[in-house]
């Protein structure tokens, strides 16, 4: 069962309820949702994907940490929650999307949903249309950032940010632990 649309402005309970009769009557054993959040990341690299179970036996089996959120949520949070309370596993899916392209679609953030759900399901989702409307996102948004040199300088600053982020670990631990490894590995020949 695949359900789609914008997010409902009110009455959240209701809807919940309504989803939580519906997936009973279906049978339904497990809820994905999929979302984006804006975020600064750059346009130019692959999107994050972070997730969360709806508790720790669900986190545990997918891999995902378990949600310890707490503030403002949206219809996701609340659904999950009422999975929850239900008795079904659920766990959610986010893309973390440029915040000054944040405005929808975003086929480049659907693509890394579908293929970070097909990681975790096993469960093949066609994606044909998909990587051709990513590559022109990507082309297109990258026209528009040589167009403004400014914009073109702020992403290359969160280019950079993300670049160093992802670098190996430099702390003494961890140099301490690679040093460890070798002296094994060593004495493994």
């Amino acid at each position: 069962m695949i359900v789609r649309g914008i997010e409902p402005s009110m009455r959240w309970r209701t809807f919940c309820d309504e989803m939580i009769g519906i997936i009973d009557d279906l049978e339904v054993e497990l809820v994905v949702t999929l979302g984006a959040l804006i975020a600064e990341v750059p346009h130019t690299r692959p999107i994050h994907i972070i997730g969360s179970g709806s508790d720790s036996a669900t986190s545990l089996r997918f891999g995902l940490p378990p949600s310890r959120y707490e503030g403002p949520t949206g219809i996701v949070g609340v659904l999950q929650n009422s999975c929850l309370a239900a008795g079904v596993d659920a766990f959610s899916l986010w893309a973390q999307v440029p915040h000054y392209v944040s405005q929808p679609p975003c086929p480049k953030a659907s693509l890394a949903l579908v293929n970070r759900l097909d990681d975790l399901l096993g469960v093949r989702i066609p994606i044909d249309d998909l990587q051709e409307e990513s590559l022109a996102w990507e082309v297109g948004v990258n026209q528009l950032s040589l167009e403004d040199a400014d914009v073109a300088q702020y992403v290359q600053g969160l280019e950079e940010q993300q670049d160093a982020a992802n670098l190996p670990e430099a702390s003494g631990d961890a140099i301490a632990r690679e040093f460890e490894q070798y002296l094994r590995r060593r004495e493994e020949r």
